[in-house]
């Protein structure tokens, strides 16, 4: 059984697309995103220095491109074409191993759904591109900041956030927590760490997925209800994950409205993990900028293979991957 899955914003990288326009009908394609994101994607992803691709408002469409680009083209490979042809995504994603999982960690969802064939690729984009306007101006609003809690006790780390006024914004499995709240608090869990842990202030520009978002959820269900019928959400193709529970979801508008919901609520990477646990999944590829999410898997399903797509290079060794367990 293979995952396929999507990583979230922290794990952009300068320079990541470069590698990635040496495809044919690459340029194009990204030029469609750049188009349904309002930003020149090309540029962000090739020539800018990490403290540009660090606003909120940039990295979120950016990654969900990024992600797209490599899994359409994963499909491409797949299809023995080598060419990237978003139209029929859907349709590739019957390229796919029977039992497929799909996941993306927080805004990598929406790439998730989009290979899932719930959106197309440019609205994913698209609603990308809202999210991370809107969560930036709401970290805008009131300093607040996020840590990463690393080890101890599950139950006694919950315990000194809810104590310090902090959510835990992740929860991504093997004995790691992201704290999220105001940053005086954030400050003090970190002057006082947890009975066994030790805290790591994260550079984000505030507490993203819990309450101080919620303007940005606000603003985000206000632009999905505009565009509904022009996002169409269909149900996913795939097993598609939500980040809320680890639950596999199978309606696309249950989808999209779990999208929405999602920007205050904890992301379950733990969850979702265990789903791909439970459902005998052995091998996970990750899509640019690859690493992080396979990272976890490692050590949270042991004995699980994996392929990090982060150039072109890479995609021999996932199709090998996918097609050994077709």
């Amino acid at each position: 059984m293979i995952a396929i899955l999507a990583p979230g914003q922290g794990a952009q990288k300068p320079g990541m697309l470069g590698p990635w326009l040496e495809r044919p009908g690459v340029r194009e394609r990204l030029a469609g995103f750049s188009e349904a994101a309002g930003l020149d994607l090309e540029h962000l992803g090739t020539e800018a220095d990490a403290e540009a691709i660090a606003d909120t408002a940039v990295t979120q469409p950016l990654l969900v491109a990024s992600a797209l680009l490599s899994g359409e083209a994963l499909l491409a490979e797949l299809a023995g074409d080598g060419a990237q042809r978003s139209s029929t995504i859907r349709e590739r994603a019957g390229l796919l191993p029977a039992g497929t999982h799909v996941a993306g960690h927080s805004v990598g969802e929406l790439a998730a759904a989009a290979l899932a064939g719930v959106l197309a690729p440019e609205q994913a984009v698209a609603l990308a591109a809202v999210r991370g306007r809107e969560m930036a101006a709401a970290c805008a609003a009131e300093a607040t900041s996020m840590a990463a809690v690393l080890g101890g006790d599950a139950d006694t780390v919950l315990a000194a956030l809810e104590a310090r006024d902090l959510e835990p914004a992740n929860r991504n499995g093997a004995g790691q927590v992201v704290a999220a709240g105001r940053t005086a608090d954030i400050e003090a869990l970190a002057a006082d760490p947890p009975e066994g842990a030790r805290v790591r202030p994260l550079a984000v520009a505030g507490a993203f997925h819990t309450r101080f978002m919620e303007p940005a959820e606000k603003a985000l269900a206000a632009w999905v209800a505009e565009h509904r019928d022009e996002l169409a959400p269909a149900d996913p193709a795939l097993a598609l994950l939500s980040d809320a529970d680890g639950a596999v979801v199978t309606s696309g508008s249950d989808m999209l409205d779990r999208l929405v919901a999602q920007v205050t609520l904890s992301v379950r990477w733990d969850a979702c993990m265990d789903t791909l646990r439970d459902a005998g999944v052995t091998a996970v590829v990750e899509l640019t900028p690859a690493g992080t999410l396979t990272g976890m898997v490692k050590r949270q399903i042991k004995g699980t293979g994996t392929v990090n797509v982060s150039t072109p290079e890479h995609l021999g060794a996932a199709v090998e991957l996918l097609q050994g367990a077709s």
